[in-house]
């Protein structure tokens, strides 16, 4: 096994094309954190990384002083707690507790749109995704990676009923973004929150850069790509907004032109996530795992089932993602700062949104990571 590198800067293992490693890479950029970006298949993430964090996954962070990191989100919270220039959490509950949920929407409800557009036209694509896997892999493994992403369609709930719906959302969404794109340079106003990261995932990474979505945006919407080459840029690269300053919008405020969005997002997340939040409930009965115990048999494994649900009106099959509680619980912790009318506040106008179901809630237990690992956390011991 190899030593520790002798490094002066961050170490990000991750590629070009990977939703989540964008993230990550958008945040460093943005606040001007020097970092390195190494592939995966690089002897240290072999030899050290992968031994240490017991998966294949990215993105992964190493300090200088050796602490390694995995997750976009735990990337961002390592680099919040320390202090950053453009600090990505909204003061305001409000604010808070809607940047998670859009974070969640970028970060979960997105793959649908990620994974249809960059495998459903393959064919279209072909020359330009194996470029990009063959880059990680190597011309040999190329193929047979790209056909088991391919292969996670169904579980996404991508099949020949859902489609039209998919396509149908992403030219809404796009609609919608790019006219709030042309009042505000970011989500919540003149810095990139954590809302905006999330969404930076699936619409930098496969929407932003693959051939056939990418044409799509820039065509239809041209602001959201201006916020893609915003977000990926270094510091705030906001020509179009010079009067505009870094701040979030005041007092807790949600500009009108993001409300759409708002709307869009909860006719896109229910009932799916109610729908996995019961079969979670349901497998926690069954199985009573303790506190700290995995949440699924092996660390590389992030669904622990499948669950029939809806998409926009048509019947699905979808994976359950316990990751999705590790998201959104970041919601109820804002709430839980709150005073009784701002607790208040909020609600009403989550009630009004649509989007009150996206609260985790009243249950006895969460999603935490130990080690680098998921595990359940729970109030009480097993018995």
């Amino acid at each position: 096994m190899s030593t520790p590198r002798q490094q002066t800067a961050h170490v990000l293992y991750g590629v070009p094309h990977s939703l989540y490693t964008g993230i990550a890479r958008c945040y460093l950029r943005t606040q001007g954190i020097g970092y390195t970006e190494l592939p995966p298949g690089h002897p240290d993430y072999v030899d050290r990384i992968m031994p240490t964090i017991r998966r294949s996954i990215i993105p992964v962070l190493e300090t200088p002083e050796g602490e390694i990191i995995q997750d976009s989100l735990d990337i961002i919270d390592h680099f919040e707690a320390q202090g950053v220039p453009y600090p990505a959490y909204p003061a305001g509950p409000l604010q808070r507790v809607l940047a998670v949920i859009i974070q969640y929407y970028g970060m979960q409800g997105m793959l649908r749109h990620a994974m249809h557009y960059r495998w459903t036209y393959r064919e279209q694509q072909e020359g330009f995704l194996h470029s990009a896997f063959a880059a990680r892999s190597g011309e040999a493994q190329a193929g047979k990676i790209m056909d088991r992403m391919n292969s996670y369609l169904p579980r996404l709930g991508i099949t020949e009923d859902t489609i039209p719906a998919i396509e149908r959302s992403y030219e809404e969404l796009l609609r919608i973004l790019d006219t709030h794109f042309t009042h505000h340079p970011y989500l919540f106003g003149g810095r990139p929150s954590i809302a905006d990261y999330g969404m930076i995932g699936p619409l930098f990474a496969h929407l932003g850069r693959d051939p056939v979505p990418a044409g799509i945006m820039k065509v239809k919407a041209p602001k959201v790509y201006r916020w893609v080459e915003r977000m990926t840029a270094p510091g705030l690269d906001v020509p179009e907004f010079p009067d505009y300053g870094s701040d979030f919008v005041p007092d807790d405020q949600v500009p009108d032109t993001l409300k759409p969005l708002l709307e869009h997002i909860a006719g896109e997340i229910f009932p799916e996530l109610t729908d996995k939040l019961a079969f979670m409930d349901a497998a926690i009965e069954q199985r009573q795992p303790g506190d700290g115990d995995p949440v699924s048999e092996k660390p590389h494994q992030r669904y622990i089932g499948m669950v029939d649900t809806h998409y926009r009106g048509a019947t699905v099959q979808a994976g359950v993602e316990p990751y999705l509680v590790y998201v959104l619980r970041r919601a109820d912790r804002a709430l839980a700062a709150c005073s009784a009318a701002e607790r208040q506040r909020v609600e009403t106008f989550l009630g009004g949104a649509g989007l009150e179901r996206a609260l985790i809630g009243d249950r006895d237990y969460s999603v935490d990571r130990r080690e680098h690992i998921e595990v359940w956390e729970r109030r009480s011991p097993r018995p």
